[in-house]
């Protein structure tokens, strides 16, 4: 039977599922629910295996990892990010790169919303000082009427407008690939990214981060935006420069945010960000609902069997077909 590999389930995702038996029914399964110490120690796990299937970001496929992992032939990624892979390297060694697109769009989207109201109305504040035996009714931020500024108009993006408009907010969006069609569908608007960062009451990022939009959300970006505004970030840590942020942040440049995502994860306990009182911090865990995980495995088991198969699909990276020796086989 082909060897699998999973050198990442920590913590754990895939134990004790039905789609880790299903995993076992495919091939011989060799689970690690530590995280690997090193890049040493991760190719130590995988170089003699044909197939991985990755479920953490922290570990990273680099150059150095694929050329010490010669039997390697697919990836298959539980999760829509596939930024901790090389994907160039990956696919001049004909390794094939799978991933799950859509299957946390609800769970993720109601997480921003979640985040979006949890500042606006100071919930973890308010909940803190009633618990300390105050009894502060202060004025918080009524959503309703104000402005929702969706940047990435993907699956999740747009799950997000139809949250936002179910709340009665006004929607507009900015996205690297737009669809007047959607927009026409949604009832929400496109406009240039200077106008929906001067315009916003609440600013969502929805972007990928590739080199492109590492940092997207920069020192003059941030500066833009309305300083009643909250920034809600359930993508990608990188999309931000931290730094400026925490400074907009301090400083009340910008009124909140509710970060589920870091550039460094997990959050460093001297980050700053952990001082704040107009900060709403969650764990990168707006995906982690049972639904989204359920669906999510099992779309990673099925892009297991589907290459074993030779019929690979959700193939992140297809120009590494014509370079694998078997042709999309281990």
């Amino acid at each position: 039977m082909v060897a699998i590999v999973v050198p990442d389930d920590y913590p754990p995702v895939i134990s004790g599922t039905q789609a880790l038996e299903r995993l076992r029914s495919l091939g011989e399964v060799t689970l690690f629910d530590t995280r690997p110490g090193s890049e040493t120690e991760l190719v130590s796990r995988i170089s003699n295996a044909p197939i991985v299937v990755n479920i953490r970001a922290y570990c990273r496929f680099t150059e150095q990892v694929l050329a010490q992992s010669p039997r390697l032939r697919l990836i298959s990624v539980w999760g829509t990010g596939v930024d901790n892979i090389d994907l160039a390297a990956a696919t001049r060694r004909g390794v094939l790169v799978t991933n799950t697109p859509n299957t946390s769009t609800e769970a993720v989207a109601e997480h921003t919303l979640a985040l979006m109201l949890a500042v606006a109305r100071q919930i973890p504040l308010i909940d803190r000082q009633v618990r300390e035996g105050k009894w502060v009714r202060g004025l918080v931020k009524q959503l309703c009427g104000k402005t929702l500024g969706i940047i990435g108009t993907g699956a999740i993006g747009l799950q997000m407008a139809r949250l936002g408009k179910g709340i009665g907010m006004r929607v507009q969006a900015w996205t690297l690939h737009p669809s007047p069609e959607k927009a026409e569908s949604l009832g929400f608007d496109y406009v240039s990214l200077e106008q929906l960062l001067a315009t916003s009451d609440v600013v969502s990022l929805h972007l990928r981060l590739s080199k492109d939009t590492e940092r997207f959300l920069d020192a003059g970006r941030l500066a833009s935006m309305k300083p009643t505004a909250v920034l809600v970030n359930t993508a990608r840590g990188g999309l931000v420069d931290e730094g400026a942020l925490i400074e907009a942040l301090r400083t009340g440049r910008i009124a909140g945010a509710g970060l589920d995502v870091y550039e460094k994860e997990p959050l460093d306990p001297s980050s700053p960000l952990l001082r704040l009182e107009n900060v709403v911090l969650t764990p990168h865990s707006a995906g982690q609902t049972r639904e989204a995980l359920d669906k999510g495995l099992n779309m990673a088991v099925d892009n297991v069997a589907a290459f074993l198969r030779g019929t690979p699909k959700n193939v992140v990276n297809p120009a590494a077909l014509s370079r694998s020796p078997a042709g999309g086989r281990p």
